[in-house]
């Protein structure tokens, strides 16, 4: 522990992780990035985890935990639960140590990452696919390894998991040309933040560490303002790197300690940041890899003229998500609107919509419309997509001086998750 009263990790505990790490987690970039700090106006590099050997920190945590066990040990076989980039750290531990282990997977876990976990753990992993959520997969990997004497590796809340992530913060500071003012880390269980803030809090005490969520998974903004863990009843899985409903008690215990400021990041702001990193940087993230760069819009005037790290998390973003991320960008970025509109059921209605509402740069992107009935007019279901923002206070100009029945449907839940 860092003092008597404190509950962070010493700087020894997480170089001892270092050593252990060696020729397994590949020692990441922490890199410039021109663009950024122009757009910014600041110095600001990106550390490159999702250039890791599992594309993700993950091997960190689970590998140090593995490492400390002992032999006798490890050979009754070792257990988590996860969908994710904790998967497949584990997974890759077990093979390079030739331990046995066992995987639990919500059934609903997409094929490409059941695939990753199984190539990285070759023989010595075993994947089982239970449940809907990662909390029954959890459950029963709690019970798996109650009932067969196994060791539970657990994603965060474990201090030597903690250790594991704290190399990160370790790397940081070792490549770092000058002090650093502000680190945006993001946040799921807290195991990355809890890590690497014990490192800088001891080495780097004036660094802001600014923790991000996703907006729909608050679970530590929740907690810090509550002053304990608290339980989220629901959240928003898109950002699923860092979506739990609870955060660990352990890592809770180190975040109140290291943390300066929490940013909760909407999901549409996150999808626009991993279009944008992809499109103008040639970087692919996931979801949770992208929520520290996403987070700066929100500290523009704070950072202006620092020295500013953002911690890549993660690049595991699977390919089929990507028309959903473009939606959630464009209805984000108020360039994506829906609408029911009641057209007359006359001849040339549609054809009057056209050419006196439509913009030259607005189009529909999605309509739907069935004559059932012959009533005077009948309600279409319209996406419209404008160039930009400004466009849309036009569109509706138009409409109302068409005298068009419409009714906006952006603000509707049920309907986004219909269309998204």
């Amino acid at each position: 522990m860092g003092t008597a009263t404190s509950a962070i990790l010493s700087v020894e505990d997480i170089y001892q992780a270092k050593v252990r790490l060696r020729g397994v987690a590949h020692p990441t970039p922490l890199m410039f990035n021109h663009h950024l700090s122009e757009l910014y106006g600041c110095q600001l590099s990106l550390k490159r985890e999702d250039l890791q050997v599992v594309r993700s920190y993950k091997i960190r945590g689970a590998y140090n935990k593995m490492a400390t066990l002992p032999r006798e040990q490890l050979q009754q076989g070792v257990v988590c639960a996860s969908a994710g980039n904790h998967a497949q750290g584990f997974a890759l531990a077990c093979q390079r140590m030739e331990v046995a282990g066992k995987v639990f997977m919500p059934s609903v876990t997409p094929r490409q990452k059941i695939k990753k976990v199984k190539l990285f753990g070759k023989n010595w992993v075993e994947t089982v696919l239970v449940g809907d959520t990662f909390d029954d997969a959890y459950q029963h990997a709690l019970q798996d390894a109650l009932v067969h004497d196994k060791t539970f590796i657990h994603p965060f809340d474990d201090r030597r998991t903690i250790a594991g992530q704290g190399t990160v913060g370790l790397e940081i500071l070792e490549d770092s040309k000058a002090g650093i003012d502000y680190v945006f880390c993001a946040v799921g269980g807290g195991g990355l933040v809890a890590g690497l803030g014990s490192y800088f809090r001891q080495l780097s005490p004036h660094t802001k560490i600014i923790g991000v969520e996703p907006a729909g998974a608050p679970a530590m903004y929740e907690s810090l303002k509550a002053g304990k863990p608290v339980t989220l009843s629901e959240i928003d899985n898109f950002v699923d790197g860092a979506a739990v409903r609870k955060v660990g008690d352990t890592t809770f215990a180190i975040a109140r300690e290291v943390i300066d400021d929490m940013v909760l990041v909407p999901e549409g702001k996150v999808c626009s940041t991993i279009l944008q990193l992809y499109n103008e940087e040639g970087i692919v993230v996931e979801p949770a890899g992208a929520l520290s760069v996403a987070a700066l819009d929100f500290y523009r005037e704070e950072i202006k003229g620092k020295n500013v790290v953002c911690l890549l998390s993660g690049g595991n973003n699977d390919i089929t998500r990507t028309e959903e991320i473009k939606e959630r960008s464009l209805l984000y970025e108020g360039l994506k609107h829906y609408f029911i509109i009641r057209f007359p059921q006359r001849a040339g209605a549609l054809r009057d919509f056209l050419n006196k509402v439509l913009g030259p740069t607005d189009d529909i992107t999605h309509f739907e419309y069935t004559k059932k009935h012959n009533r005077d007019s009948g309600p279409a279901l319209v996406g419209i997509q404008v160039q930009e923002q400004s466009h849309y206070e036009l569109l509706l100009q138009r409409m109302k001086a068409q005298h068009i029945d419409y009714q906006t449907l952006n603000d509707s839940q049920m309907l986004f998750e219909l269309l998204v």
